[in-house]
């Protein structure tokens, strides 16, 4: 028997494909981990045994610096939310609920705009500008931005995320060639793309660079499982943290009170009215919310 370590690089069907020593090998999990209730991530630092017969197990996952439920994914150094300016329109609300979600998980959130061969984008880089959030700018069709995008990812493992039709697929196929992904086109009664991405798989670009292409995020995916404290909430907003100790009163919730700071930095135009509204909305959605709700 040999022990070695490695990274979860796809799952399906009960088989978790592991890449260690330059080498992939296909495994089944312990039965401990079923009961312990414990679910092998894509993304998983792992320690596999070799077994004499030439199978493989996952004998130990390692400690994850953060996961996400939907898509089942662990051990992410960004996320890139790719959103078209149309083709679908974007939605700020979503968008500004997925950048939470992933400032919560202490994952850094990178904003990129697809499809800017065919509208202006100058409206949505507007909101975003003052966030201190990475942008970037992109169109498949003419390739500008894409090398940005490559520049970003190196070193690091990155989950591409954004809803179906935004050019996601499109967008990591011009980053690597040698992927060829399945690319839907928009369907035009809906308005919006086909899924064309049924499971999670780590992509490997180059050595220590790695890419997730997972299925776009949901309204109802983000509120089931991504919940925030609105103890917590203020802080998933990066631009509000600054003004957050300066509110008149420590209580302040930062939707509507007077003397609050953050209100004032939106009406000084320091902060987005668009990213404010989003966190109104959110607010609202868990400030009556018991602990066992974000269970």
């Amino acid at each position: 028997m040999n022990h070695l370590n490695g990274i979860i690089v796809k799952g399906i069907g009960g088989f978790y494909y592991v890449e260690a020593a330059d080498t992939l090998y296909e495994c089944k999990a312990r039965g401990l981990f079923r009961k312990k209730k414990v679910t092998p991530y894509v993304g998983d630092h792992v320690v596999i045994r070799l077994e004499d017969d030439g199978t493989s197990t996952i004998e130990e996952i390692l400690p994850r610096k953060n996961f996400l439920i939907r898509p089942p994914i662990a051990n992410i150094d960004q996320l890139i939310l790719v959103v078209s300016v149309c083709e679908p329109s974007p939605s700020t609300l979503i968008m500004d609920k997925t950048i939470a979600a992933a400032e919560e998980k202490g994952i850094e959130p990178v904003l990129v705009i697809s499809k800017t061969d065919l509208q202006d984008c100058e409206w949505l880089m507007d909101i975003y500008r003052t966030t201190g959030i990475p942008l970037l700018t992109i169109s498949s069709v003419t390739g500008e931005g894409v090398d940005a995008v490559q520049k970003r990812l190196r070193g690091k493992i990155s989950a591409f995320t954004g809803n179906s039709g935004v050019g996601k697929t499109s967008l990591l196929n011009q980053i690597d060639s040698r992927l060829h992904l399945q690319t839907g086109e928009i369907s035009q009664k809906l308005g919006r793309g086909r899924h064309t991405t049924r499971q999670v798989d780590l992509l490997k670009l180059s050595k220590e660079t790695y890419v997730a292409d997972t299925p776009g995020f949901s309204a109802i995916s983000l509120e089931r499982c991504d919940l925030i404290k609105k103890e917590r909430l203020p802080y998933c907003f990066r631009e509000f943290i600054p003004f957050l100790n300066q509110c008149k009163f420590t209580t302040c919730s930062h939707t509507c009170e007077k003397g609050c700071a953050v209100l004032q930095a939106v009406e000084d135009g320091i902060i987005s009215k668009s990213r404010h509204e989003s966190y109104v909305a959110m607010y609202q959605e868990v400030k009556d919310l018991k602990e066992w709700n974000l269970k």
